[in-house]
C-alpha cells in the first residue's frame, strides 16, 4: 500500500489563509445585504443601518426600534440568515483544520 503523507505546513496555512478570506468575503457580502435590506425597508442612514445589520450578523439582535412592517419582516429573514450564514462561515474556516487532523488520524491508524 502507497504511504500517505499530511500536506506540509506552509500548504496548511494557505489553505487556512484561503478559507479565512472566504469567510471573511461571505461575512463583508452578507453585511452588505443587511445594511441595504436596512437602509430600504428602514429608511435608516448608513451607520444605523450599519450597526443594526452587524448586531443581528453577530447575533446580538437589533440595536433601534423597527417601524415599518416591512422592516420587520426584512429583520426577521436577516436574522435566520445571519444564523445560517455563522454555520457556514465557521465550517469554511475549521475545514482545512479539521482535514488535517483526519489525514493524521488515517495515517497513524493505517500504520
Amino acid at each position: 500500500m502507497k504511504k500517505k503523507h499530511v500536506a506540509p505546513i506552509h500548504i496548511f496555512v494557505r489553505r487556512l489563509l484561503r478559507n479565512l478570506v472566504i469567510g471573511f468575503g461571505i461575512l463583508v457580502c452578507s453585511l452588505g445585504i443587511g445594511m441595504i435590506g436596512y437602509s430600504h425597508f428602514e429608511q435608516m442612514n448608513w451607520v444605523d443601518a450599519y450597526i443594526n445589520a452587524s448586531m443581528i450578523l453577530s447575533g446580538m439582535g437589533p440595536v433601534d426600534v423597527l417601524h415599518t412592517e416591512g422592516g420587520k419582516l426584512f429583520a426577521g429573514t436577516y436574522a435566520l440568515f445571519s444564523g445560517v450564514v455563522f454555520l457556514v462561515v465557521i465550517a469554511i474556516i475549521i475545514a482545512p483544520v479539521f482535514h488535517r487532523f483526519m489525514h493524521k488520524f488515517q495515517i497513524k491508524d493505517s500504520e
